[in-house]
């Protein structure tokens, strides 16, 4: 595909056919993904590729209750865990969780319900070591280290897609993260970044929508100008 054309069209993919994706092809989305950029070029990223149907549906029951706490907290209009968010607004949304599980339950369930029968589950690690996380002691939220793994993680989702595959980054499983540490048998000093799911999509991507870039940049400070330099008609 044409880069634009897979930069445009390379969306979350939660559906996926019963094909089996063989390991040969998901060592070659491995072997491009690894040309990610990282801080230092260090590399930092460890990929777990989950196999084992045990295994799996482990991951899925870690997984679920954070998938639970996420849409109850959507319900309630909240953005699910943002650093801005009132607490006492988290707890009381959280409430409503025990309710979405119970319904879900009683359901065909979707893809956290069925993360276990995704044809490639891979858990993606990186290693604390290797990261230069220059707003570690900063008095916020503290994100540029994930500038040294998230790129793998996207890179993860172009490879594939050059192999006819979909997929998504999921970051639920992190809520969890001692407990799948404890299965998948994690060093201490690695930190779980991200599950990947990836497989044949049932519907193939298509152009994705977002919003234009003049409603996100601006010139020379925050509160400056719309950057467009499109002749205005």
């Amino acid at each position: 595909m044409d880069l634009l054309d897979t930069l445009r069209s390379t969306g979350a993919v939660r559906e996926f056919r019963p094909d089996p994706v063989p390991d040969d092809v998901v060592w070659k989305v491995l072997d491009t993904a690894r040309f990610a950029p990282s801080g230092g070029n260090a590399q930092g990223w460890r990929v777990v590729v989950v196999n084992d149907p045990d295994t799996r549906r482990r991951l899925r029951d870690l997984y679920l209750p954070g998938w639970y706490d996420y849409l109850a907290m959507g319900s309630a209009g909240l953005r699910p865990w943002s650093p801005t968010n009132d607490r006492d607004a988290e707890a009381h949304a959280l409430t409503g969780a025990r309710a979405i599980a119970a319904d879900a339950a009683a359901g065909p369930g979707g893809f956290a319900e069925h993360l276990d029968a995704a044809p490639v589950l891979l858990a993606l690690y990186v290693d604390l070591g290797a990261l230069a996380a220059v707003d570690r002691d900063a008095d916020r939220y503290s994100f540029a280290g994930g500038a040294s793994i998230y790129p793998f993680a996207w890179n993860l989702l172009l490879a594939a897609r050059a192999e006819g595959l979909g997929g998504l980054i999921t970051t639920m499983a992190v809520r969890a993260e001692r407990e799948v540490n404890d299965v998948l048998d994690a060093p201490a000093d690695w930190a779980l970044a991200a599950l990947v799911a990836l497989g044949h999509p049932v519907h193939q991507p298509r152009r994705l929508t977002r919003r234009p870039v003049g409603s996100f940049a601006t010139v020379d400070t925050a509160t400056g100008q719309t950057f467009d330099p499109r002749p205005s008609d």
